[in-house]
């Protein structure tokens, strides 16, 4: 019989989900949420064709992980039928300098991911509290951490360090950079789609809340936006970006803020929904007319083209630059602002297929190849896990 794998990727309300049956190729066959953890759980699963399948309201807002995940288990052993779910694979955000892949989940790897906690103290607890959930509810479970950061450890040194004493570098404090998982699955469509631009100086953009950038050569790693933790590099949704550290300095001294409300700020109150007033949505901000959404859409796209030069130094060149995540996917109007302030690059852009979505949007006459590739962070994680097991 089929064998079923579940790709869990929790944030700090959330968890969302993806279960695939193994046969000669994993294919997803649901797709869901557990959301409102805390305040009102709400589970929802869906079909391929985003039909619903199930769902599930707890009226307990304290609901905790064993009780979401126990339920969540219980509807995946009753929609499999004679199938089994023979494991689960989680998207971790940090793997730290040491785990350069996926690895197997037990209490002495959960202990070691757990000393990774202040390197990103908002994400790391969240994606290791499902794995304890599971080996309470389910302990023979087979479990899988992939790592949001592993793609990036071919990273050269000079593009890791920080201008720092060399004893913090001792510590762990270097670039690591996230979207590991989103950027390898691009790597390989692109690869399989279109090798004669994965072979060579290639920038992928994953835009969506969070954003980064990171420069391929020949499918792997070399630079990214993104530093020692998801707060770098890019504006995003609620996030600033790269920030002057003497602005935190004036916050802290001359604003009297405590540590805590400089990072609630900076992680939560920032980036479009700061700039803006209005909200951390692009399609919210593409819809008004209001200065201040204007105000930062261009910022958004001044950030993106900027980090961008700067990636094609890192590369030497351009070849090719693909758009990825929720707003690269789906925003044509965020694609043409920043395809034109990357025009001196030799970047032209179809508007005709820029406005349909097309897989490739640049011109003939483009000097650098454009395309749009959907990501799937959720197959990463299966194949990893698949692997790993």
């Amino acid at each position: 019989m089929p064998n079923a794998i579940l790709a869990l990727n929790a944030g700090s309300s959330s968890i969302k989900f993806g279960l695939f049956e193994i046969t000669d190729t994993p294919h997803r066959i649901a797709r869901g949420e557990i959301g409102g953890i805390g305040t009102a759980p709400h589970f929802v699963a869906r079909d391929a064709g985003g039909a619903i399948i199930g769902e599930r309201r707890w009226p307990d807002a304290s609901a905790n992980h064993e009780a979401l995940l126990g339920g969540l288990l219980e509807w995946i052993e009753a929609h499999l039928g004679q199938d089994t779910l023979v494991a689960v694979g989680h998207r971790v955000v940090h793997g730290g300098r040491d785990f350069t892949g996926p690895v197997r989940l037990d209490d002495k790897m959960l202990a070691a991911l757990d000393l990774l906690t202040p390197l990103a103290p908002l994400h790391q607890p969240h994606s290791l509290s499902p794995v304890r959930a599971l080996m309470a509810v389910k302990p023979g479970l087979p479990q899988v951490a992939c790592f949001d950061t592993s793609f990036h450890h071919t990273l050269p040194a000079v593009a890791t360090r920080f201008a720092l004493p060399r004893a913090y570098e001792a510590e762990g404090i270097r670039r690591y950079g996230f979207h590991g998982l989103s950027y390898e699955y691009v790597a390989g469509a692109l690869r399989r789609t279109a090798p004669w631009v994965a072979s060579g100086r290639v920038i992928v953009a994953h835009l969506g809340n969070g954003a980064s950038l990171c420069a391929m050569r020949d499918g792997i790693s070399i630079d990214t936006t993104m530093g020692f933790t998801a707060l770098d590099g890019l504006m995003m949704g609620t996030r600033c970006g790269t920030i002057d550290p003497g602005v935190i300095l004036y916050m802290l001294q001359q604003k009297r803020l405590a540590a805590a409300e400089v990072e609630t700020l900076l992680y939560q109150r920032s980036g479009l929904l700061g700039v803006s007033g209005l909200s951390s949505d692009m399609r919210v901000l593409l819809e008004s007319s209001t200065t201040e959404a204007r105000e930062a859409i261009e910022l958004f796209v001044f950030r993106i083209a900027r980090e961008a030069a700067a990636l094609a130094g890192s590369l030497g060149g351009l070849d090719g630059f693909v758009f990825t995540a929720g707003i690269g996917e789906h925003a044509a109007e965020i694609r043409a602002a920043v395809c034109a302030r990357l025009a001196w690059l030799g970047v032209a852009v179809s508007r005709a297929a820029n406005t349909i979505h097309a897989d490739r949007i640049s011109t003939r006459e483009s000097r650098v190849e454009v395309r749009v590739i959907p990501t799937d962070e959720e197959a990463m994680i299966v194949r990893h896990t698949l692997e790993t097991i």
